[in-house]
C-alpha cells in the first residue's frame, strides 16, 4: 500500500477533448501551442528562458506520448523513441463545466453532473436585488466592476477608486464564480474574508460555485499586487470524493495550497498553504517527509493557470513549467518502496487562445513510483479514473465513478 502523492499541475491540458466544440474551445491546446510557441521563438523572453521547451524529466515520464493520446501529435520538444519510465496516458472530463471544483472533484471520483449558475457577460453581472442585500447585510456603500473581468487588469483600472471610495471590486469570469478583491490594510483582509463568507451564503440559491476573496496591497494602479491570502469559499461536492474515503478509513490527507478550499474543507486532515509554485513545491517535499503508510498528499500548483494561462503569458508559462520539471527529481528522491506519484491537470487554460478564460481540454495522466511497471493507459474516458486509481493503490472503498488504471 504507502502512500499516494497527487499532483494537480493547474490547467496544463493537453488538448483534444471530444466536446471542445460546444464550450468554444475547439483547437484549444494548452501544452501543445506553448511548445509551438516555444519552437517558433515566441516563448522567449530575455532574462526568463529561450529556445524550445525543455521537459526533460516529464517528457522521460511519457509526457509526449500522453499528448499524442490526447490530441494525435507529440511536439517534437517532447517526441522520445526512449520507453517512457511511467504509467501515461490522457483523460476526458465529464463534468459539464471547464472550472476548478469540476476538474478537482471529477480527479478525487466525484464528476459534475449538474450545471452550475453563471452570470451574464453582458451590461451588469450581478443581479440588482443581490447587490442590494450584499450592501444592506455588508454594511458597504456600493461596489465597483460589477462585470467579467480580469483579475489583474481589473485592480489595475478599479483600485485606486476602491482606496478612496472604501467600495469592494466585484467582479465574475466565465467560471461560476464571484470574486472580491480589496485592499489588505484600507479595506482590512477580515473584513474581506467576512464578507465572502456573507455572499457566499447570499449566491447559494443561485448554484454559484465558487465565492474569491482576492486580497492585494500596493498605492497606486502601478505598484498594485495581489497577495497570497486568497481565500476560495466553496460550494461541498456533492457525493463522498476520494479525501473523505481516505478520512474515514483513519488516513491523513495533506491538501497543499488550494485543495481545502476547493472542496470546502470536506475530508481533509492537515492544511498546508503557500504562495508561488515553488513554495508550494516546498510544502509538499514537507508532507512528504511527514506522510506515513496509506496517506495522501494532494497538492494543487496554481500558478500556471492564475499567473501564466489567464494572462495569455506563454514565456511565463513555459518558464514555470521547466522550473517544476527541473525540481521533479527532488521528488522521485523522496518516494519509498510502494509508494505511488500522479500528475495531471484538472482543465486547460491556452495562452495562446482568446479570451482569457479555461479551455475544456483532456489532461494528462503521469503515473510513477518504485513498483510501477511503465505502459500506456490510453485515454480514459473520466477523470475519476484518476481517483479510483489511489484508491485501489491506498486499499480504500471503491467509488461510483471511475474505473482504476493500478
Amino acid at each position: 500500500m504507502s502512500r499516494a502523492f497527487l499532483f494537480v499541475l493547474d490547467s496544463v491540458g493537453i488538448g483534444g477533448a471530444p466536446d471542445a466544440q460546444a464550450f468554444g474551445d475547439e483547437g484549444a491546446d494548452t501544452l501543445g501551442h506553448i511548445a509551438e510557441f516555444c519552437a517558433m521563438g515566441a516563448g522567449d523572453r530575455q532574462g526568463l528562458r529561450e529556445g524550445p521547451l525543455h521537459l526533460p524529466n516529464m517528457k522521460a515520464l511519457g509526457l509526449g506520448r500522453a499528448m499524442r493520446l490526447a490530441a494525435g501529435a507529440t511536439p517534437e520538444a517532447l517526441a522520445t523513441n526512449e520507453r517512457p519510465r511511467a504509467i501515461y496516458g490522457a483523460a476526458s472530463e465529464t463534468s459539464r463545466g471547464k472550472d476548478t471544483p469540476s476538474g478537482h472533484w471529477e480527479i478525487a471520483g466525484v464528476p459534475v453532473d449538474f450545471e452550475w449558475g453563471y452570470f451574464p457577460t453582458e451590461g451588469d453581472a450581478f443581479p440588482p436585488e443581490l447587490v442590494a442585500e450584499i450592501l444592506e447585510q455588508g454594511g458597504i456603500s456600493g461596489i465597483l466592476g460589477n462585470c467579467h473581468a480580469s483579475g489583474t487588469e481589473i485592480i489595475a483600472r478599479l483600485g485606486e477608486e476602491h482606496i478612496r471610495t472604501g467600495r469592494p471590486i466585484c467582479y465574475t469570469s466565465a467560471d461560476s464564480v464571484f470574486q472580491i478583491a480589496a485592499h489588505e490594510t484600507h479595506f482590512g483582509l477580515d473584513r474581506l474574508l467576512k464578507l465572502c463568507e456573507l455572499v457566499h451564503d447570499l449566491v447559494a440559491p443561485l448554484n454559484i460555485g465558487r465565492v474569491i476573496a482576492r486580497p492585494f496591497v500596493g498605492e497606486s494602479a502601478a505598484t498594485f499586487e495581489r497577495t497570497g491570502n486568497r481565500r476560495d469559499y466553496s460550494v461541498p461536492p456533492p457525493e463522498p470524493t476520494l479525501l473523505d474515503r481516505a478520512k474515514e478509513a483513519g488516513r491523513d490527507v495533506i491538501a497543499v495550497g488550494k485543495i481545502g478550499d476547493i472542496f470546502a474543507h470536506q475530508g481533509v486532515t492537515d492544511l498546508r498553504k503557500a504562495n508561488g509554485n515553488m513554495a508550494l513545491f516546498e510544502r509538499t517535499l514537507e508532507a512528504m517527509d511527514d506522510a506515513e503508510d496509506g496517506d495522501l498528499v494532494f497538492t494543487n500548483f496554481v500558478d500556471f493557470d492564475m499567473l501564466f494561462g489567464h494572462r495569455r503569458d506563454v514565456p511565463g508559462y513555459a518558464a514555470a513549467l521547466e522550473l517544476f520539471d527541473r525540481r521533479l527529481p527532488e521528488i522521485e528522491a523522496k518516494l519509498k518502496k510502494g509508494d505511488v506519484v500522479i500528475i495531471t491537470a484538472d482543465h486547460g487554460c491556452d495562452p495562446t487562445w482568446r479570451g482569457s478564460d479555461h479551455t475544456r481540454e483532456r489532461v494528462p495522466i503521469l503515473a510513477f513510483g518504485p513498483d510501477v511497471i511503465a505502459r500506456s493507459i490510453g485515454v480514459r474516458t473520466t477523470f475519476a479514473d484518476i481517483g479510483e486509481s489511489i484508491a485501489t493503490h491506498l486499499q480504500l472503498p471503491r467509488g461510483r465513478h471511475g474505473r482504476s488504471f493500478l
